[in-house]
């Protein structure tokens, strides 16, 4: 797994920059310039504090698609808007679903 991409893609999806990348995951511009400019992967613990920031788990970042077969197309469609959302959109809805 290309990790430099992944996070590229992850970025892309959710048309964020490297600032706000740096300023989601809690690190500094520096460290995320590090990564991209140096091609540096990233240690486990900046990969964590990135997933946190895109709303996922270290499993969900390093999962392929193969890893996804047992969910249907609308459980994956689902996972893939919920880790657009914010911490508070997040609890938003968890509300809206605890009340239907």
């Amino acid at each position: 797994m290309d990790v430099l991409q992944k996070i590229k893609s992850l970025m892309a999806e959710r048309q964020w920059t490297e600032y706000r990348l740096a300023k989601n995951a809690n690190l500094s511009q520096s460290t995320i310039k590090n990564i991209f400019q140096r091609n540096n992967v990233p240690t486990v613990a900046t990969i964590e504090k990135l997933c946190d920031a895109f709303g996922i788990t270290l499993s969900q970042f390093f999962a392929t698609n193969d890893d996804l077969v047992s969910l249907k197309d609308a459980d994956v469609e689902l996972l893939k808007h919920w880790s657009k959302l914010s911490d508070e959109q997040k609890e938003s809805f968890l509300n809206v679903l605890k009340n239907m």
